[in-house]
């Protein structure tokens, strides 16, 4: 009889591995966590109750959220999810319960995460990706890491504070305890040129934090000449229409694949993305999905490079990733397949149409000012306000809006991708219009 009901170990089970370790009780082994945080009381749990009840609690919780119009980007975007992806993951063919090393019996998987692979190549136009990252900030911080330890003896990594903030928290957290001098600056191009840097890589966004598309035009040849590596944090679903990493000179490539269909979800779960130029390949984290041949000389899959602790010495691993955030990898390479290039290409149109009208329509209330007037965005923009943020943002939540996100400098911020209409747009504006802001 073991002592829990889904425990196979039997109470002489767990007294042999006491005695083996030397403690007398299971308590023994927490006796270094301070007793104000052991909780000893009962749980405070409700009653049982049957299928079906349970169902109309968690529908009656469900009802408590409001549901609002998303206006916000900040580096998670309301794109359209096509219906048939949550029915292709759910098949037994790609579910797995956990890595795929036994290749003979994952070739579903291992089939998945080469497709994510090849086509997160085609959009960055690198010539490796690995099999995902856990989101776009880790991958970030990983692209920080890989810099040094490409470059050896050199230590400082210039990032520019026009990513996203939490991409910089999350970096300057790795580099906290990474032992590596991050310089954040809103003049990159300068910092490099100065030369008194022990250079080992820079990172920079395709689209900065306020929307705008970024022009490197000479950035990578600097970098290099500094002998360091350039890695570039993307939106994947505007690669299909803007200048690649690639195209811009970069080394590694890396951003948040929540772009492509992943539905917003209250912050996940999100899917990372990180590639690069083939000669950098070794020192990509993580793993990747090789095409090899079976006995009987019909394609399959295999792992074929594994640079992390758990397969190598620890000294030598470039990364401590475990695991790959492989179903929503396997969401977006559904998504991507069923959008095809053209499909992406009119989807930005459309985001791009949208979200140039919200703007027009915004700075006509004379409630906004255009501080970046005359560069390019697609979907999200970032306007000065001429009135109180408060107010502004109580009268969109009254209205069913989620909008005007502002950032430190006292800037707000506006999205509108392929999911929001016309007549959406109409009713926020005039929302805005009819308010005493």
């Amino acid at each position: 009889m073991s002592t829990f009901a889904y425990f196979p170990h039997t109470p002489g089970d767990i007294k042999v591995m006491l005695d083996r370790v030397g403690v007398k009780s299971l308590g023994d082994l927490y006796s270094d966590v301070p007793g104000e945080f052991v909780h000893s009381a009962d749980y405070d749990l409700p009653a049982a109750m049957t299928e079906d009840e349970v169902r109309r609690w968690f529908a009656a919780l469900a009802a408590k959220d409001v549901n609002l119009t998303v206006f916000a980007g900040a580096g998670a975007y309301d794109h359209y999810t096509p219906s048939v992806i949550p029915y292709i993951t759910s098949r037994s063919e790609f579910l797995t319960a956990y890595t795929p090393y036994q290749c003979e019996i994952s070739q579903g998987t291992l089939r998945y995460i080469f497709e994510w692979q090849s086509m997160i190549c085609n959009l960055t136009g690198m010539d490796v990706s690995n099999a995902s990252m856990y989101d776009g900030p880790t991958a970030a911080a990983e692209a920080m890491r890989m810099c040094v330890a490409s470059t050896r003896k050199r230590n400082t990594v210039v990032a520019s504070s026009l990513l996203l903030p939490h991409v910089l928290e999350v970096l300057k957290t790795y580099a906290r305890y990474g032992g590596i001098n991050l310089v954040i600056t809103d003049q990159v191009t300068e910092a490099v040129a100065e030369g008194t840097l022990d250079l080992a890589g820079v990172i920079v966004p395709s689209i900065d934090r306020y929307g705008i598309v970024r022009n490197y035009r000479g950035l990578a040849d600097l970098v290099h000449e500094m002998g360091g590596l350039l890695a570039m944090y993307c939106d994947p679903s505007a690669l299909a229409v803007v200048k690649t990493p690639a195209e811009w000179g970069a080394d590694i490539a890396v951003g948040d694949g929540q772009s492509l269909g992943i539905p917003l979800g209250f912050g996940g779960p999100y899917v990372g993305f990180m590639a690069c130029q083939e000669k950098w390949m070794r020192k990509l984290p993580g793993r990747i999905v090789g095409q090899t041949q079976d006995a009987q000389g019909r394609r399959a899959f295999v792992l074929t490079l594994q640079a992390r602790e758990q397969h190598i010495r620890r000294e030598k691993a470039t990364s401590n990733i475990c695991s790959n955030e492989s179903l929503m990898a396997l969401w977006c390479t559904v998504y991507l397949s069923l959008m095809g290039p053209e499909g992406m290409r009119r989807l930005n149109a459309v985001c791009y149409e949208r979200s140039h009208y919200l703007k027009e329509q915004l700075l006509a209330t004379g409630l906004f000012e255009d501080p970046f007037e005359g560069l390019p965005f697609l979907k999200e923009f970032a306007l000065k306000p001429l009135c109180d943020v408060q107010k502004l943002q109580k009268t969109l939540l009254d209205a069913g809006f989620f909008g005007a996100i502002q950032d430190e400098s006292g800037y707000v911020s506006f999205c509108a991708t392929e999911r929001r209409t016309v007549e959406e747009i109409d009713r926020l504006v005039a929302a805005v219009k009819e308010a005493e802001l």
